[in-house]
């Protein structure tokens, strides 16, 4: 009889946590299927089964979309803008701004965050940032629009540009016509940090408007999101 009823409750116990990781199963499926409302959906190509591209809505998971809510809250974030690297041809106690060891790159080359938002670009080099307004391509901006010596490795491409930042080298008075500036504009350190803020949504290319270093491929996307 004793061995009866110790079975008994061994299968009752069993039952037991078969019916509780049932129930949590339960729980976190639908919590998922709560987080994948229908707005909660991207639009994405797929590829069907004789390889042609057709555009169709794709349910995120619920993974996926944690992960982008906590992009997409960061009120802002930093980006290298320029480096040098750790090697033994590096020592700028001796030569303070080696120009031939910099790295002409922005990094990461992407980034998103918060409209309202601000990026602080840690500028190393001789660079100047650049940014152009939303839906603005590399492609549409000209390389051969300059500005007037003595800062003619610049450039000056005016279109959709919403903001120009420090000038790499020194300008003169009245460069820009009288009064432009009034007085002349000391170089900046080569090591500094612009604080750039993006006040609405979209994504905005940016640029190091040092000619060679444009051409080499030194920009990057920053996208604001509401």
């Amino acid at each position: 009889m004793e061995k009866t009823t110790r079975r008994n409750l061994l299968k009752i116990a069993a039952a037991s946590g078969v019916s509780a990781a049932l129930g949590a199963a339960t729980k976190t499926e639908a919590r998922a299927q709560q987080s994948s409302a229908p707005g909660d959906t991207e639009e994405h190509g797929h590829h069907d089964m004789v390889g042609t591209h057709q555009p169709g809505p794709v349910a995120v998971s619920a993974r996926r979309q944690t992960l982008t809510r906590m992009v997409a809250t960061f009120p802002g974030t930093t980006v290298s803008f320029g480096f040098f690297p750790a090697d033994s041809t590096v020592d700028r106690m001796q030569v303070a701004a080696p120009g031939n060891r910099n790295g002409h790159a922005m990094i990461p080359i992407q980034v998103t965050i918060r409209a309202g938002g601000m990026v602080n670009f840690i500028v190393q080099g001789n660079h100047q940032i650049v940014v152009y307004d939303d839906g603005i391509q590399p492609r549409d901006v000209n390389p051969d629009l300059l500005l007037p010596a003595p800062l003619n490795n610049l450039i000056d491409d005016p279109r959709g540009r919403i903001y120009r930042g420090l000038s790499p080298t020194a300008i003169p008075a009245n460069f820009f016509g009288p009064g432009l500036p009034a007085a002349a504009i000391a170089a900046p350190p080569q090591d500094r940090i612009e604080a750039v803020s993006f006040p609405k949504p979209g994504t905005f290319l940016v640029i190091c408007a040092v000619r060679s270093h444009f051409v080499g491929g030194m920009y990057g996307f920053v996208t604001a999101v509401p």
